[in-house]
């Protein structure tokens, strides 16, 4: 009768110990993704047979990471396509809901060369991309962004100039909440600087709340994944 009592302690203590695990690896591979699982075990404060408890192997730790990526990408994205309005408002929406997810996105172009792969670095990010594609293309439509680039060429660009000032913010080059790389990327399409501003100022609110509650949703859903993993080992 005692026994699931006393179990709830060591399971939340094992939610605690995988989003930590989960945590560090983003940061840690983002930074060196030849950095071993012994390694990542002592920066995020836990044993090897912790690690090994909840991630048998490298290719488990990373595809968990590679999933949570691409759910936070595809919920960034989406956030920009149904954002009603203009389309650099949603393109405004999009850049300003990505930020926080930023540095999932930086591990994900660094795993690419080393374990996933680059074909499947593409298929999670690839619904992302073709969402920017599509709000690129609504916006040349519509006369706001330049045209002298395919949507999809344009996007590209756009995602490269994303990375390059996530790099420079982790270098401590730059210091951005996200804003000044939203101004940036709305310059690059093609919108004036004054309006840009504008724009992002406008948009910035909106994002937050949209944030915080994808924040509480993925806390949910990482909660629920490891009691269910709990379970299945149990």
């Amino acid at each position: 009768m005692t026994k699931p009592a006393a179990r709830v302690p060591q399971r939340r203590n094992a939610r605690s110990n995988r989003a930590r695990i989960l945590a560090t690896a983003r940061k840690e591979l983002g930074r060196n993704p030849d950095i071993t699982l012994e390694e990542l075990a002592r920066a995020a404060g836990v044993v090897r047979r912790t690690l090994f408890g909840h991630f048998p192997g490298r290719v488990a730790l990373l595809e968990a990471l590679a999933e949570e990526a691409s759910e936070a990408l595809r919920d960034a994205a989406v956030a920009g396509v149904q954002f009603k309005g203009p389309a650099e408002r949603a393109l405004a929406h999009f850049a300003l809901s990505m930020w926080p997810v930023g540095d999932r996105y930086r591990m994900l172009l660094a795993l690419a060369r080393h374990d996933l792969g680059a074909e499947r670095v593409a298929e999670i990010i690839k619904p992302a991309r073709e969402d920017v594609t599509s709000i690129l293309e609504r916006g040349q439509r519509d006369g706001v962004f330049h045209t002298h680039l395919p949507p999809a060429v344009l996007s590209a660009g756009l995602e490269a100039l994303t990375v390059a000032l996530l790099e420079q913010v982790n270098t401590g080059a730059l210091e951005d909440d996200g804003t000044r790389s939203a101004v940036a990327m709305l310059i690059a399409a093609g919108v004036p600087e004054k309006q840009a501003y504008a724009v992002v100022e406008e948009v910035a609110a909106t994002v937050t709340e949209s944030t915080e509650s994808t924040e509480s949703t993925e806390a949910a859903e990482s909660t629920e994944a490891a009691e269910s993993a709990e379970a299945t080992a149990d």
